[in-house]
């Protein structure tokens, strides 16, 4: 299935893979406050600004490792490609 939290087939029943569960609790709400450093009409001289998603989600959510920021960053930013793709800009 999917990254977003499927399980493997090939995994025991009942046996959960996945890994930072915090993350999951607070994708939805996350993703939203940093959503922003995704939309290229935000852009800095034709640049992303994924450096301050990093920031920003470090100074709301202190007690996530720099790892779990990673994968929040990481799967923020391919959510977000997906519900814009095919959108122009406004």
């Amino acid at each position: 299935m999917t990254a977003y939290g499927a399980t493997d087939s090939a995994s025991p029943p009942g046996k959960d893979r996945r890994k930072y569960h915090e993350v999951r609790a607070i994708f939805e709400e996350a993703i939203e406050v940093i959503q922003p450093f995704f939309d290229p009409a935000n852009s800095w001289g034709n640049r992303s600004l994924d450096h301050l998603a990093y920031r920003s989600l470090r100074e709301n959510y202190p007690q996530l490792s720099m790892e779990e920021v990673h994968v929040l960053v990481v799967a923020a930013k391919r959510v977000f490609a997906e519900r814009h793709a095919g959108r122009a800009t406004d």
